[in-house]
């Protein structure tokens, strides 16, 4: 029955991953990936306030597979990331590739232990 949790968290991520990468995408006219990155860092606040929410014990082991196996990881992508940063640097754009590797890093990280602290906030 697990199984089936992760599927409709991803039926969910991977249309909102698409939608959402095409509508950040179009507005900015850059060759920058705004998409990806939005919808990575996006992924990572929604993991950090899975996980600090489950260690206040406040999210089941079913909604983590949910939402963090399921949507998460549909919605997520680091092989669009690796592949976008790729072509930035093969087609002349190396700084525009080093912003994306380290603003992703960094954005990633810090939303990440932002949703941590959020949800020990709200549930601790």
């Amino acid at each position: 029955m697990n199984w089936l949790l992760v599927v409709l968290g991803a039926v969910v991520g991977a249309p909102l991953r698409y939608l959402t990468d095409r509508a950040v995408q179009a507005r900015h006219d850059s060759v920058f990936p705004w998409g990806t990155f939005v919808v990575n860092v996006t992924g990572c606040l929604i993991l950090g306030l899975l996980t600090g929410a489950a260690s206040a014990g406040a999210a089941s082991p079913h909604l983590q597979l949910l939402l963090g196996t399921g949507l998460c990881g549909a919605l997520t992508t680091y092989s669009t990331f690796s592949y976008e940063t790729l072509r930035l640097t093969e087609t002349g754009a190396g700084l525009y590739a080093a912003a994306n590797v380290v603003a992703s890093l960094v954005a990633g990280l810090g939303a990440a232990f932002a949703g941590v602290a959020i949800a020990q906030a709200v549930w601790a």
